[in-house]
């Protein structure tokens, strides 16, 4: 895959922050044409430039879409996760917003490149800085890219998947991000790396959405175990997860018939039922207790 559009810094510099999407959410379902004055500035009680980054946020993470004569309106999605978990107090609906914006190339382009291309396990703030860009000239295909706006995605992808355990951290403060609980970054000193997340929150289901999605993409009912693990936009690399813990999940998505695994003479293959991905969404929320944050 390799497309020459991208965006950088469609955030305005704001982080997702907690609430952002429960807020929006709401407010898009009262009034589509929420955003069309002042950019929602005044309905939102933000300011200009942090309505803006909801809006934007709600758009790429696949919540609401925009309709130029209607306004703003949720998504099947946007409307299901509304009406079963507005609060995200389900972590299922994180890992649904994470992986929406890891798998979004052409509009939130940094963190497709962090989550699918760059190789290094470790990094300071200045290295990661470098390998974005260079993975980004590189794989986009673009002549350059402003270094100011690569700083400013490296800070934001930092600060909302990492939050610091300081003595004086408020749990109610609204500027942290709901994203660093699902603990996909840590930091030693200056150094961050990636890790494997919390798997108490993370179900199986949301490897079943990847794969419903992918499946709707790209009308394929069989992949290679490798590919799950390392291939863009799949399990291993949206998720943090090694070859041990994709097997785990698929093996209980196995247990539930929506896929089959062959392991016999190497073939290492993977045989998907017909997944749609809003009934894999409808179904989980059907089930009811979530793993929750």
């Amino acid at each position: 895959m390799a497309v020459n559009k991208i965006r950088l810094k469609g955030h305005e510099t704001f982080i997702l922050r907690d609430g952002w999407l429960t807020k929006g959410l709401m407010a898009v379902a009262a009034d589509p044409k929420v955003f069309s004055k002042n950019h929602g500035a005044d309905a939102l009680g933000v300011g200009t430039n942090m309505a803006k980054a909801i809006r934007y946020w709600l758009r790429e993470s696949e919540l609401t879409e925009e309709d130029t004569k209607e306004g703003v309106k949720l998504t099947d999605t946007g409307e299901l996760i509304l009406k079963k978990d507005s609060y995200f107090e389900d972590d299922f609906s994180l890992w649904l917003v994470h992986c929406n914006l890891a798998m979004n190339a052409q509009k939130v382009t940094s963190w497709y490149t962090f989550f699918n291309l760059l190789e290094s396990e470790t990094f300071t703030k200045e290295e990661l800085e470098d390998e974005l860009e260079d993975k980004i000239l590189q794989f986009f295909h673009v002549e350059n890219v402003p270094k100011r706006s690569i700083s400013d995605d490296c800070n934001a992808i930092l600060n909302m998947y990492y939050r610091e355990n300081e003595k004086d951290y408020d749990p109610e403060e609204k500027k942290v991000s709901p994203f660093a609980h699902l603990g996909l970054l840590r930091k030693h000193i200056d150094r961050y790396s990636r890790s494997q997340p919390y798997l108490n929150t993370l179900s199986a289901d949301v490897i079943l959405y990847i794969l419903a999605k992918a499946q709707a993409k790209e009308h394929m009912d069989s992949l290679s175990i490798d590919t799950l693990v390392n291939g863009q936009n799949m399990p291993g690399k949206l998720l943090n997860l090694n070859r041990i813990m994709v097997n785990r999940y698929l093996d209980e998505l196995a247990d539930d018939n929506y896929l089959t695994v062959n392991r016999t003479a190497g073939l290492d293959m993977v045989y998907l039922e017909q997944l749609e991905v809003q009934t894999v969404l409808e179904k989980h929320y059907q089930k009811g207790s979530p793993c929750t944050n």
